[in-house]
């Protein structure tokens, strides 16, 4: 169901003062301020997950509609307090990435949020600025605009994320200790939801899903495909980067692991508050072609979110083995049915998604089989990167590497630049 399709759904099941916020926003009038607290009020009560276990205060106390949206949020998620995952984002960038699969910035992801040196380019979007400059996984950031990596370190690393096409930054890097200077302007740029896939030694197939959205799909197919005539019979999916997104890719991407003859069985069950029961449905495998994979290996992290979680958790009761090898990801079964107004798009969490045995435990994360910390370097796909080597070693000897790392907690943190958490019931 498309977002404008849903607002609709919902503008024909809420309160009135749901209707004067459908569609976009209205007129001026239902646009300021005061008319969109009182609807958020509203929605929140009726459609929130946690609706009656969440404050419900008075929006006269509360200069903003941001403000108030945080007020209303349920305080008591296990393991963090504030419930982190609900937020509100511009209809233009929310439909650029969910509608047309696209980005504006410089196409460069980091591990700041690990609050340590070396300050390293985690992932470079294919399409980028960052790639047309010839940047890479691996390569170290030594300032940004003249900031120090050390004085970076403790920021939310806001520098990388342009507020139009155009603006500049500069970066200092070094590449084997051969220091570089590059400047990047941003650009909007088409994304690449799935960047690598290969074949590798003892007939295991490798597939790296960097976004779950609908551009995905066919190449997740064609992808598969290609790895099931060759040979492979055991399947390394990367997700260590994958916020999540839609959860009908979910549902694409689980049928191709999982084979023809589990078409029709419950990939995952949305289940809204008490007030909503009726808006409760399940997404069901589809035919595929080629048999099912026997082994899963699941490259995770505290990156991996949310649809993320989602195939992790709604393979297991359909796939003979299914192992993380990474981090712990970041705890979050909960998912949005947003609805746009006033320009905005409110991503309030809706439903809980469980998987075909009614299970979802995992609001403090899924915890990996093997930990084994990433460094961030290293060709995707690669034998040799650190995490595909971990889960390699694991299909071997069916235990974990003697000398798998712990990989360092994530600081629980706001969404890095970039990253893109959310699972959404379109």
């Amino acid at each position: 169901m498309t977002l404008e399709r849903f607002a609709r759904h919902l503008c024909g099941l809420a309160a009135a003062v749901l209707l004067a916020a459908c569609g976009g926003g209205g007129d001026s009038a239902s646009c300021d301020v005061a008319s969109q607290k009182t609807w958020l009020r509203s929605y929140m009560l009726d459609w929130y997950y946690w609706s009656g276990l969440s404050p419900n205060p008075d929006p006269a106390g509360y200069a903003s509609v941001a403000d108030y949206f945080q007020a209303l949020k349920y305080t008591s998620y296990p393991g963090i307090g504030v419930e982190p995952w609900s937020y509100i984002q511009d209809s233009v960038s929310y439909n650029r990435f969910f509608a047309e699969g696209r980005a504006m910035d410089y196409g460069l992801s980091v591990n700041g949020r690990e609050g340590v040196l070396p300050l390293k380019i985690r992932y470079v979007e294919p399409r980028s600025p960052a790639a047309a400059a010839g940047l890479l996984r691996g390569d170290v950031i030594k300032a940004i605009d003249g900031v120090a990596d050390s004085t970076l370190i403790s920021s939310d690393f806001a520098v990388l994320s342009p507020a139009q096409a155009g603006q500049q930054i500069t970066l200092d890097i070094e590449r084997a200790g051969v220091p570089q200077r590059v400047t990047l302007a941003a650009a909007e740029y088409a994304l690449t939801p799935v960047p690598a896939s290969a074949t590798l030694p003892g007939s295991v197939g490798y597939l790296l899903l960097k976004d779950f959205i609908v551009q995905a799909e066919s190449e997740l197919t064609t992808r598969l495909d290609a790895i099931k005539a060759a040979g492979a019979t055991d399947l390394i999916i990367d997700l260590r980067y994958n916020g999540g997104g839609r959860i009908s890719t979910a549902n694409h991407f689980a049928s191709q692991v999982v084979g023809a003859l589990q078409a029709g069985k419950v990939f995952a069950t949305l289940n809204y508050n008490a007030a909503h029961q009726a808006a409760n449905q399940s997404f069901k495998m589809t035919s595929a072609s080629g048999p099912a994979f026997a082994r899963v290996v699941i490259l995770t992290g505290l990156r991996t979110c949310s649809a993320s979680e989602l195939l992790v958790n709604g393979l297991r009761p359909h796939v003979q083995q299914v192992v993380t090898i990474g981090g712990t990801s970041c705890g979050k079964p909960y998912g949005f049915s947003p609805v746009e107004a006033c320009g905005k798009v409110f991503s309030a969490v809706n439903f809980k998604a469980v998987n075909a045995a009614g299970q979802a435990d995992y609001e403090t994360g899924i915890t990996p089989t093997c930990a084994v910390a990433d460094d961030f370097s290293g060709r995707f796909g690669d034998p040799a990167e650190t995490l595909t080597a971990a889960a390699l070693s694991y299909l071997q000897t069916g235990s974990c590497p003697a000398t798998a790392a712990q990989p360092q907690r994530l600081r629980r943190a706001g969404a890095e630049p970039g990253e893109r958490r959310g699972m959404t019931a379109n």
